[in-house]
């Protein structure tokens, strides 16, 4: 195992389990840590309570299973939405509506269990005619504005959790993207009247 040193204070609790062998222990953490920001990011950008819930499992099983795998090179919170990211690819794949592939109980869905039910339903969501607007957006455009915005992550942040989840993009190229999805935005606000010209 690499000699993991935290790159964040919030690392700290998960890095040091795993540096003392204890993997279940760091998953566990880890998932507890950071499942209540995953599950509302889920819940965001899918925008479909079922899907949000099969993605999260998808999420503590996923972290559960590759926590021993992790090696330090973001922090643990980037690591975290990496997997959050391709668990909500995932459930969006036809072949995953398809075959309904069902979760194991285990300790990890189990433990996605205690954080779902544990966690606070989110606030009321956006006004609905903004929520449609959203909706509007491809998957890749909604999930820029739920990371960047819902969840208040920094650009370098955003880029690598995209990377973590194989894709790749600057913090810049983030940053430009951002402009012209928000230029986008404000467009169709205005001609559906939510917005003064």
């Amino acid at each position: 195992m690499l000699a993991l040193r935290a790159m964040s204070a919030d690392d700290e609790p998960v890095l040091s389990l795993l540096r003392s062998g204890n993997a279940r222990e760091a998953a566990a953490a880890l998932i507890r840590a950071e499942g209540p920001a995953v599950l509302r990011y889920l819940r965001a950008v899918l925008r479909d309570e079922d899907l949000a819930n099969d993605a999260f499992s998808l999420f503590a099983e996923w972290s559960w299973s590759a926590i021993e795998s992790y090696r330090g090179e973001s922090t643990v919170r980037t690591w975290s939405f990496g997997i959050a990211v391709n668990a909500a690819r995932r459930v969006r794949d036809e072949a995953w509506h398809k075959h309904k592939e069902r979760l194991k109980t285990g300790d990890a869905s189990r433990l996605a269990e205690e954080v779902r039910t544990s966690s606070p339903r989110e606030l009321e969501r956006q006004a609905d005619r903004l929520a449609e607007l959203r909706q509007e957006l491809s998957a890749e455009d909604q999930n820029l504005l739920v990371l960047r915005l819902d969840q208040r992550l920094t650009w370098d942040e955003v880029a690598a959790i995209l990377a973590e989840a194989g894709q790749s993009a600057s913090p810049a190229g983030l940053r430009k993207r951002f402009e012209r999805l928000k230029e986008r935005i404000a467009r169709l606000a205005r001609t559906r009247g939510l917005l003064r010209r």
